[in-house]
């Protein structure tokens, strides 16, 4: 993996961890399944009038689609709504990288390095250490809606992938075209018209602004740019490569609470997240090259000096090293 193509992969988890606060500040005033068509319509309107067909099978940007829009955003909202702590919730949704790798390798049957299973297996234990500390502050059901919406984006990362979008930014902002029906009607079952119209109505009532911004912030920095650069990287990458940088994501997840929300971490969750942040740059270490070069120079030299002796000439061995 290039390292233009690491830096790109930390942006991108960085401007997920902020995403969380704007989805926190969202669920203040929009109720979550309708917050979550809203999030996508803004996106889809101008892409079906501005942006032209991302030219990959319908399949594959429904699957998407559904995967990564719909069902992530909708078991995550949902999750979030009923109580699941920002912080953790940050934390919770990235098992999305180990099952990626999983459906990836069975999937796709993309290999595995040792040094990737051992990098990845250590970003989990960190992972799972953090999750040790805050699960007493959530219930079970918000944690299971969350793991849900993390299995969701991960079949959505193996639908970008097998998509090779000529355009993945095309593709992500037509994928945007999914979702918005399917949640308004699952936001009409369950949380009803009242709710919906007086979620709108007050839309930009004083007291709204914070949840507007949020708004803002999804749509652009989380949906546009943050997704646009992680189907590219996942385009030109094995899935199992670019996935475990997801795990950055609790960090700044975590950190951001801290600062912003006062939820202090303790020792365990800090130490926890470096061990995260290192099993991740293990993971994407590129594999050490070999030396064909001084193989084939040291087999050029023992033909030469073949062609020497048959002639019957003599020269001084050259260095194998050179």
């Amino acid at each position: 993996m290039p390292t233009r193509d690491r830096l790109l992969a930390v942006l991108t988890a960085v401007l997920w961890g902020c995403n969380f606060l704007a989805i926190h500040a969202m669920l203040t005033h929009f109720p979550p399944l309708l917050a979550g068509a809203i999030r996508f319509l803004l996106v889809a309107v101008p892409t079906v009038l501005l942006v032209p067909w991302p030219k990959v099978k319908l399949r594959w940007l429904v699957g998407y689609g559904l995967g990564f829009g719909t069902l992530q955003f909708a078991f995550l909202f949902v999750g979030l709504d009923t109580g699941m702590p920002t912080g953790l919730a940050s934390l919770v949704l990235q098992a999305s990288a180990p099952f990626t790798v999983v459906l990836g390798a069975v999937l796709l049957r993309e290999r595995l390095t040792a040094r990737q299973v051992v990098g990845i297996t250590l970003a989990v234990l960190g992972m799972a250490a953090i999750a040790w500390q805050r699960a007493e502050h959530a219930a079970l059901l918000p944690v299971i809606l969350t793991l849900l919406g993390a299995l969701s984006w991960a079949v959505g990362n193996l639908c970008a992938r097998k998509a090779e979008a000529p355009n993945p930014l095309h593709f992500t902002l037509w994928s945007s075209v999914v979702p918005p029906l399917p949640m308004f009607a699952l936001s009409l079952v369950f949380e009803g018209p009242d709710a919906q119209w007086t979620a709108v109505s007050t839309a930009f009532s004083g007291d709204a602004w914070l949840a507007l911004a949020g708004l803002s912030y999804v749509v652009v920095l989380g949906t546009v740019v943050g997704s646009g650069i992680w189907t590219t990287l996942m385009r030109r990458n094995p899935a199992s490569t670019v996935a475990p940088f997801s795990l950055l994501v609790p960090v700044v997840g975590l950190s951001l609470a801290f600062v912003v929300l006062d939820e202090r971490p303790t020792l365990v969750e800090i130490v926890a997240g470096l061990v995260v942040v290192g099993g991740v740059l293990l993971g994407s270490l590129p594999r050490r090259p070999r030396r064909p070069r001084l193989q084939a120079v040291t087999a050029a030299s023992d033909a030469d000096e073949s062609d020497d002796s048959d002639r019957g000439e003599t020269r001084p061995a050259r260095m194998s090293s050179a």
